[in-house]
């Protein structure tokens, strides 16, 4: 029997309705091993490969024939947005074999949660928030509600795989199927997995079954793709003046899974338009107001203020041209209605209405035909770049990025470091990673969680009540995403916690949750393990905007959803903005941080430098500025040493290496090698470059730095004297020395940078 006829003939009629003629390699592997199997699955293909249905459909049909008796499917989503794409087209499938499906997170209707606690079946969706929720306030209900559980899916894994949110998440995965005693096979989904049989092992964790990753014919993907370069004034790299600017709607064919590239007059789209947005706009946006013209598409930033500015600009533009609004907003700080609006509007095939967003829109939410993607700067991760170019290209048609990579100009007496287009370099080393490499950012799953502990060890507390601290001990360090951490830590943690009243003792010598500790459980912001600022509701009239963080006092003016307004009221009991719309661009606040670059990424960056190579994507400003950088590279000998002199007694280093063995590299300096090297004026530009001044020669620098390297180095001494790196949202309650651990052994790469200086 094929797949098809052993599917349920609901989900054969679905197939029929929606015109496949046949079903994908990925819909067979998953098939394969969801009903000739019974382990667990990770599954990794391209973006709109079918993913979901690939798991979904062996899925229902196995519940279509043996319905469970409580929920039977557990359906873990990163983002809200997501789980509400993909209910409504679970809805449409499940309605005619009365597979119930639920949706329970924070924008959920409370009447669908009360029915499926008063009758448990199907499908929950839910994020891992709003799943700690249910396992603190629904304790009791937990052994009803899950005690059949068939599969648990967590979709977009690759989101779970780097940080505290994922070990958290399966965390609750383990705590769930002890408390209602079952044993569901776990389902994994992802289009870009770095390690897959690393993934597989975190999938499994504290699972009894093993996981299996199918191989299977996964197509040609192909990409169109374009990369130009603007300086925030003219003149642009290569012209002596800003006369004539005209830009070229242009895009190169790439066929990334063949690892060829190929370049044709048919294979190409160039087209000339004239420059037509308002004189003095920036080059950069002024490009992609253009090209953004008459088509639906998405505007990538890198940071919620960014994408306040970029979409202020694009609004203004449209006023200054008499164009009507064409330019809509999504990032985590608006309301949910703004956001649902603009992903609504994207699903329209005849919009021509183009979304300035974040990673928000990052992940697999189907946002119907989009003509193309704009990336503005880099991405952080090759992951990110696959995931936001898998935005278009669905419905067969090619995916489709152009990156615009923006900088000033450097000052007439610019030192060297900052003559190089560090995005522009940044941009072609994460593409050309993937396409030679098939590259994708490994799972990060080694570090010393001690804020998830602590988050976990109060959580627990707070569901289940009193119990002594071996029973508590033997409850938490169980869970997988512990592995590293010691009876010892976790005494210390509840020493600690007992000394500052997040935990009391009983008259029988048990714990409960203590009366500070209940001060920050019993609020909702508890359920997030991601640090999260102190905000502020922004409210028009009736409707709410979003939320920011430091408000302006009364007349002082705010940017969010893409406009400015101004402050008519702060009310900070409720911590509530009340304001009215003006014209006019300001920065946005929200309080964002930068993501981490994995060394890989810094060392293609080097070679990008280095070779004479020709990357067929990149637009005519972005390869002279390259020859520029490459000539500058060369001029300084960087290829053969990562030290430069700037003159008199100032240096930069070029260590080529990721975010968190940078870091351990300039503490090393600092730290260990300051006094032998005369070190002064550290300046680190993380993760590209560390400018310095030192009394020593360059010989004597490599010597001195390679000796200590070779030395065994405590990572608690690359912790600065008094410093408490807090880095994680609860490390405020951890005990200072645990603190200092989690950031040495946890954060710190040392063996990275260990390696990289042996190579000097």
């Amino acid at each position: 029997m094929n797949v098809y006829e052993r599917y349920a003939p609901f989900i054969r009629e679905y197939i029929y309705n929606s015109g496949w003629q046949v079903l994908r390699g990925v819909q067979n592997a998953a098939a394969d091993v969801i009903f000739n199997t019974d382990e667990n699955l990770l599954l990794t293909a391209s973006t709109a490969s079918g993913k979901t249905e690939a798991a979904l459909f062996p899925i229902l049909t196995l519940l279509d024939e043996n319905p469970s008796s409580s929920v039977g499917v557990l359906y873990i989503a990163p983002l809200k947005a997501l789980i509400n794409d993909q209910f409504l087209r679970l809805n449409y499938i499940c309605e005619e074999a009365d597979i119930k499906v639920t949706r329970w997170h924070g924008d959920a209707t409370q009447t669908g949660k009360r029915k499926l606690l008063k009758k448990p079946s199907g499908i929950l969706q839910i994020t891992p928030e709003s799943l700690e929720s249910l396992m603190i306030n629904k304790h009791m209900e937990i052994m009803s509600l899950f005690y059949d559980l068939r599969f648990i899916v967590v979709d977009e894994i690759h989101s779970l795989l780097r940080g505290d949110r994922g070990l958290q998440t399966f965390c609750l995965i383990e705590r769930l199927c002890k408390m209602a005693g079952c044993d569901p096979r776990r389902i994994g989904l992802s289009a870009t997995i770095g390690n897959p049989k690393l993934a597989g092992d975190f999938l499994g964790c504290g699972s009894k079954r093993k996981t299996l990753i199918p191989e299977f014919d996964r197509g040609k993907e192909t990409w169109r793709l374009s990369m130009e370069h603007f300086f925030n004034t003219d003149p642009q790299a290569g012209e002596d003046a800003k006369d004539n600017i005209s830009f070229q709607d242009e895009t190169t064919l790439l066929y990334p899974d063949s690892r060829k590239v190929t370049e044709s007059g048919e294979e190409n789209i160039k087209k000339s338009n004239k420059y037509s947005a308002p004189r003095g706009a920036n080059p950069g946006l002024a490009y992609i107001f253009e090209n953004t013209r008459g088509r639906k598409c998405l505007v990538f930033t890198n940071s919620r203020e960014e994408c306040e500015a970029v979409c202020q600009h694009m609004r203004q533009y449209c006023e200054a041209m008499h164009e009507p609004d064409r330019f809509l907003i999504h990032h985590g700080n608006l309301s949910a209605s703004y956001r649902e609006s603009a992903e609504e509007e994207m699903k329209d095939d005849d919009s021509l209405i183009s979304i300035c967003a974040t990673a928000t829109l990052e992940l697999g939410i189907d946002i119907g035909r989009l003509e193309r993607a704009f990336q503005i700067d880099a991405p952080f991760t090759v992951s990110g770049f696959l995931q936001r170019l898998g935005r278009t290209g669905r419905r067969d048609t090619p995916s489709e990025m152009w990156f615009v990579m923006r900088e000033d100009h450097p000052e007439p007496r610019a030192m060297m470091p900052e003559m190089i287009p560090w995005y522009l370099i940044q941009g072609i080393a994460l593409v050309q990673l993937y396409i030679e490499e098939r590259f994708v950012e490994p799972p990060r799953l080694d570090r010393l969680p001690y804020s998830l502990l602590y988050h976990q060890t109060m959580s627990t507390l707070a569901s289940i009540g009193e119990m002594t601290a071996a029973e508590l001990a033997s409850r938490v360090l169980s869970l997988s995403a512990f592995k590293r951490i010691s009876q010892d830590d976790f005494r210390a943690l509840l020493l600690h916690l007992i000394d500052i009243d997040h935990i009391n003792r009983t008259e029988n010598a048990g714990l409960i949750v203590g009366i500070s500790g209940e001060r920050v459980v019993n609020n909702y912001k508890f359920y997030a393990v991601f640090v999260e600022n102190i905000e502020y509701s922004v409210r028009t009239e009736s409707q709410e905007l979003g939320t920011i963080v430091r408000p302006p006092d009364n007349g002082g003016k705010i940017a969010i959803a893409g406009r400015v307004w101004v402050v008519e009221e702060v009310d900070h009991k409720r911590r509530a903005v009340y304001v009215s719309p003006v014209k006019g661009n300001i920065p946005a606040y929200f309080g964002d941080v930068a993501g981490d670059i994995h060394t890989r990424i810094l060392e293609r960056m080097k070679t990008v430098l280095s070779e004479n190579k020709e990357y067929i994507y990149l637009m005519s400003h972005a390869k002279k500025r390259l020859l520029e950088a490459r000539e500058c590279f060369k001029k300084a000998n960087l290829y053969d040493k990562p030290l430069i002199h700037l003159g008199g007694n100032m240096w930069a280093l070029f260590p080529w290496l990721g975010s968190f063995a940078f870091l351990a590299l300039e503490r090393f300096l600092r730290l260990h090698c300051a006094k032998e090297l005369g070190l002064k004026g550290v300046n680190p530009y993380r993760p590209y470059f560390i400018q310095f001044t030192m009394n020593v020669s360059e010989k004597e620098f490599y010597k001195t730095v390679k000796e200590k390297a070779l030395e065994d180095i405590d990572p608690i001494s690359l912790v600065y004297e008094k410093e408490v790196p807090v880095f994680e949202k609860y490390d405020e309650f951890i005990p200072e020395e645990l603190v200092k651990k989690g950031f040495a052994y946890g954060v710190l790469d040392i063996e990275g940078m260990k390696n990289r200086v042996k190579e000097w």
